[in-house]
C-alpha cells in the first residue's frame, strides 16, 4: 500500500525536475525531503548510509553515474558532492537531472554558491490543508489574485482539535503514531538534534544543558518578538551566570542551520508609506510540535491555560501562540505555491499588529489574524482596517482566521476562514 501523503510542494517540483538540471530540496529531518524525491528519482545515492558515504569519499563520481535523475540524500555529509554536481551542470546542463536533499546547511560550504546552477526548494512540515482533515474551500491564491472572491464552506473542526493538531505536528511519520509512542519520538527527535546532529555541523557547542534550557525559553516566546536577551535571561533563572550573547547567538545559528528555528520576518515594504514599522522578527520554531514538546506540555495543557515559568512578554494564552504558529507554518506552505513571501507586521509601539502580511512579489498584500474564536467582530479586525486605510489598493484581500464552523466575508469585506478550510 502507498502511504505517501501528497504535498503542496509536489506541483512545484514536478515543474522544477522535468525544465531544471539540479534542484536541491532543504528543510528539517522528518518533513518527508526523501520519500518526496523518491517519487522521481530513478537513481539513489544515500549519504547517510556510512557504507555508501565511504565508497562516495573513495570515488566521488560515482554520485554522476545512473539513470536520471538522480538522488543525492544528505548531500551535506559530504559538502564536496554540490561542487561535483554543480560541474556536472556546468558541463551539459542539457541532460543533467539531479535531486539533492538536506537537513542541515553543511559545516563546511560549498566553494560555489550553485547560482544559475541549482535551484533550491524548501520543504515544510504539513500545513493543515496537507493533513487531510477536511476538504478546504479557500485558496490563498485566489486571495492573493485581488478579485475578492466570495467564502464559502464550513467545517466541523473544533478548538480542541486545532490542539491535538498541534500536538500531533506536521511529520508524516510522526503524526501517525499513537500518542504514547508520538510524545516519545518528538522527543527523541529534539534529543537527536541537541545531543549528536549539532556536532556534524562543527557547532563548538559543549553545554548541551544550557542549549536545552535556551531552546525552552525560545519555545515559550513563540509567536512573540521578546528580545534575544529577555528570552536567554529566562532561560537561566537561579541557574547561575547566564550564557554570553555571543554564545546565545551559536545556538540560534545552529538550530537555523538545521531548519528547526524558522523565524518570521517584519514586513519592511518599499510601495507604501507606512512609518515606525518595528524590524523586529517574531520567533517560531519549524513545527510548534516541537515547542510543545520542549515545554513537556500537551493538548490538555494548552486548553487548560497552562502557564510556562519563562518570561515571553506573550500577550494571550499560550495556545493562542502556537496556533499562531500552527498558521505560520500552513500559510507559508500556501504562499510558497504562489511565489509569495510571508512577513509580520508590527508598529513600533505596538500599537498595531497583523500576524501574518503575505506579499505578492509586485510588493501587493493579503494581510491575515490569527484569532482563537468562533465569531469575529469588529475589535478583531481593527488592525486590518487600519492596515486598510493606510495601503489602499496595495492590500489586496484581508482575513480573520478562526477555529469556527464557516467561512464567509464580513460587509466590510474583511474574509472570516476557518483555519482548516485555507489551502494554497
Amino acid at each position: 500500500m502507498d502511504a505517501y501523503l501528497p504535498r503542496i510542494v509536489d506541483a512545484e517540483l514536478d515543474v522544477l525536475t522535468e525544465g531544471l538540471p539540479a534542484v536541491s530540496i532543504e528543510g528539517p529531518r522528518a518533513v518527508g525531503k526523501t520519500e518526496t524525491a523518491l517519487r522521481r528519482a530513478r537513481t539513489v545515492h544515500r549519504l547517510d548510509d556510512s557504507q555508501q558515504l565511504a565508497i562516495v569519499r573513495g570515488e566521488p563520481e560515482r554520485l554522476l553515474a545512473g539513470d536520471p535523475p538522480i538522488l543525492i540524500d544528505e548531500w551535506q555529509r559530504y559538502p564536496a558532492s554540490w561542487d561535483i554536481v554543480r560541474r556536472r551542470v556546468d558541463a551539459d546542463p542539457r541532460t543533467a537531472r539531479f535531486l539533492l536533499t538536506g537537513s542541515a546547511a553543511p559545516a563546511t560550504p560549498p566553494t560555489h554558491s550553485g547560482a544559475g546552477r541549482f535551484v533550491t526548494l524548501r520543504m515544510h512540515p504539513m500545513s493543515l490543508a496537507e493533513r487531510g482533515l477536511v476538504e478546504p474551500t479557500v485558496s490563498l491564491a485566489d486571495l492573493l489574485s485581488g478579485n475578492r472572491p466570495p467564502l464559502a464552506g464550513t467545517t466541523g473542526m473544533k478548538l480542541s482539535d486545532y490542539a491535538l493538531e498541534i500536538e500531533r505536528s506536521g511529520f508524516p511519520a510522526i503524526r501517525q503514531l499513537d500518542r504514547p509512542l508520538r510524545e516519545h519520538q518528538i522527543g527523541s527527535y529534539l534529543d537527536r538534534i541537541v545531543e549528536h546532529d549539532i556536532d556534524e555541523l562543527g557547532s563548538g557547542v559543549r553545554d548541551r544543558a544550557s542549549l536545552r534550557r535556551w531552546l525552552e525559553a525560545f519555545s515559550a516566546a513563540t509567536a512573540t518578538t521578546a528580545a534575544h536577551t529577555s528570552i536567554r535571561d529566562s532561560a537561566t533563572p537561579g541557574a547561575g551566570d547566564p550564557p554570553s550573547m555571543t554564545t546565545v547567538a551559536v545556538y540560534r545559528r545552529v538550530m537555523e542551520q538545521m531548519w528547526i528555528i524558522e523565524e518570521l520576518p517584519a514586513w519592511l515594504p518599499t510601495r507604501s508609506r507606512l512609518r515606525r514599522l518595528a524590524a523586529s522578527s517574531k520567533h517560531h520554531l519549524a513545527d510548534p510540535a516541537l515547542a510543545m514538546s520542549s515545554l513537556g506540555i500537551d493538548a490538555e495543557a494548552l486548553l487548560d491555560g497552562i502557564a510556562t515559568p519563562q518570561v515571553t512578554h506573550r500577550d494571550g494564552t499560550l495556545l493562542g501562540s502556537l496556533f499562531e504558529s500552527l498558521m505560520t507554518l500552513s500559510v507559508r506552505v500556501y504562499a510558497q505555491a504562489s511565489r509569495a513571501r510571508v512577513s509580520h507586521l508590527r508598529t513600533r509601539g505596538g500599537e498595531h499588529e497583523v500576524d501574518l502580511i503575505v506579499e505578492r512579489r509586485d510588493g501587493r498584500v493579503v494581510a491575515l489574524e490569527a484569532k482563537l474564536t468562533t465569531t469575529v467582530n469588529d475589535d478583531d479586525v481593527r488592525h486590518l482596517r487600519w492596515l486598510a486605510d493606510r495601503i489602499g489598493d496595495n492590500l489586496l484581500d484581508a482575513a480573520v482566521i478562526t477555529t469556527g464552523r464557516e467561512a464567509y466575508r464580513r460587509k466590510d469585506g474583511i474574509g472570516v476562514i476557518p483555519a482548516a478550510l485555507l489551502t494554497a
